[in-house]
């Protein structure tokens, strides 16, 4: 089976660069982007490729190449389902915020509205590829609703999770560790999918990258990799916190203990805690799913990842606190980083929101700067918490364009979001114009500590 036609449900943070590239190295393919947001949409065929709506290192450029030649952008779902030989369902699988599994299920909800309404569109047999992150069995659930309400047509339902770092896509997608592929292989239909899928990346990845499971291992699959993925992050905070009461330097032990073959180097980054979309979402859902299985002591072991990551964040923000004479009210409080990480504008579980959130309800006053994430995003993330009224956040919030204006006059600066610019910054003439003592707090261990310090600075910084 040769596959021309390439329809994915969802213009998102996967959805859009993966189908992206897809075009750029397949131009034989026919890839159509659909989502029922109009202004996403609208932003993905905006003339100005650097105006599209997400923020990637080389995205817009890609882009620019493959759009209007075999990439496109539409809301008309109905009729890019109908053409397509393969579709990927790429759509939001947020946390449960009602009914049974509140707060830590995955929701569904999109991932079953798709599947009916390629059920209800479908008149010819279709590849369906899961690659929004799923619990486990849940292509059971998609073939059963495609099976049972659609025409007639027969299905194949594969699971390819994405393995993305939000700042690092297009090359996690062009020179991907490996790419997952599950599907029914013990059956001549499922494995002439697989293969069909295995097609398409082999135009640009190498054939030894290609791994092939059933779909329960793929689906369990991604979910184990991001909780292996944050417990790491988990562990080295947890280090931190200690290296802080006895004089280790956490950057020091992480050093060391990441020269061990056996360990590596690799996400023992201390910090002010981990964000985004995934590591929580799917912690949270692997939590649920031993829970649901019996498996008490398997979700009480995932779940202190998450307990650990939030404990962080707020012991970040209350030694802020604690350091600046044990009140902030009134205070102007600069944070420069509101994305949860560099070279993205996503802002999802984003540690500065949490920090914000808990200097507020201590009366700050809080500027923010960011160079990729709108004003508008900004107070959204603020809005969604539900600790105040939207315009007692506007009130207490400034967001501005400019770092050096969101330091002035104020009583401390927090760094949240390793960007690169940051440490290029004129820290000098900062500490110029702000108010003495002047606080500065280091949450992603991106300044050299001496040198803030001979120019003036209280400075903290994470396990240190």
């Amino acid at each position: 089976m040769t596959i021309k036609n390439i329809c994915c449900i969802g213009a998102g943070y996967v959805g859009g660069p993966t189908m992206a590239v897809i075009a750029q190295k397949c131009p034989n393919i026919k890839v159509t982007v659909v989502d029922i947001n109009e202004s996403r949409i609208n932003q993905w065929n905006d003339p100005n490729v650097e105006k599209i709506p997400i923020y990637e290192p080389g995205l817009s450029d890609i882009v620019k190449e493959a759009r209007g030649r075999n990439l496109f952008f539409s809301t008309d779902v109905d009729k890019a389902i109908d053409d397509a030989d393969m579709i990927f369902i790429s759509v939001n699988t947020p946390t449960k915020t009602y009914g049974i599994g509140k707060g830590m299920a995955a929701d569904l909800k999109f991932i079953e509205l798709c599947a009916r309404q390629i059920a209800r569109v479908a008149k010819d047999d279709k590849i369906v590829v899961e690659k929004s992150t799923l619990p486990v069995r849940t292509a059971e659930a998609l073939k059963n609703i495609l099976d049972n309400t659609g025409n007639g047509v027969n299905y194949q339902i594969l699971s390819n999770p994405e393995f993305l770092a939000e700042g690092t896509a297009v090359d996690d997608l062009m020179n991907p560790d490996r790419v997952l592929i599950g599907g029914d292989i013990d059956s001549p239909e499922g494995k002439e999918a697989v293969e069909a899928l295995t097609d398409v990346y082999a135009q640009w990845v190498p054939r030894e990258r290609l791994l092939t499971t059933n779909v329960w291992s793929s689906e369990l699959s991604k979910l184990t990799a991001n909780a292996f993925l944050a417990q790491r992050v988990s562990s080295i905070n947890a280090m931190s916190e200690l290296c802080e009461k006895t004089g280790a330097d956490v950057n020091e032990v992480a050093k060391a203990v990441g020269m061990d073959s056996r360990i590596g180097p690799k996400f023992l980054k201390a910090s002010v805690g981990f964000g985004g979309s995934c590591f929580q979402k799917d912690i949270l859902n692997l939590v649920y799913i031993a829970k649901s299985f019996g498996l008490n002591e398997v979700a009480d072991y995932w779940e202190q990842v998450i307990l650990m990551n939030d404990h962080q964040k707020k012991r970040f923000a209350a030694n802020m606190v604690k350091a600046m004479y044990n009140t902030v009210s009134g205070k102007k409080i600069a944070l420069l980083g509101w994305a949860f990480k560099k070279d993205t504008n996503d802002t999802r579980e984003s540690a500065a929101i949490y920090v914000a959130d808990y200097l507020l309800n201590e009366q700050a006053e809080i500027v923010v700067y960011d160079p990729k994430v709108t004003e508008e995003q900004i107070y959204s993330d603020l809005d969604y918490l539900g600790s105040r009224s939207g315009d007692a956040n506007r009130q207490a919030v400034t967001v501005v364009n400019d770092p050096l204006e969101a330091c002035d006059g104020a009583h401390a600066v927090a760094i949240l979001t390793e960007w690169d610019e940051f440490t290029t910054l004129d820290w000098q003439k900062i500490y110029d114009q702000m108010l003495k003592p002047a606080f500065l707090f280091d949450g992603r261990r991106l300044l050299e500590p001496e040198t803030k310090k001979k120019i003036g600075f209280e400075f903290y910084a994470i396990g240190n």
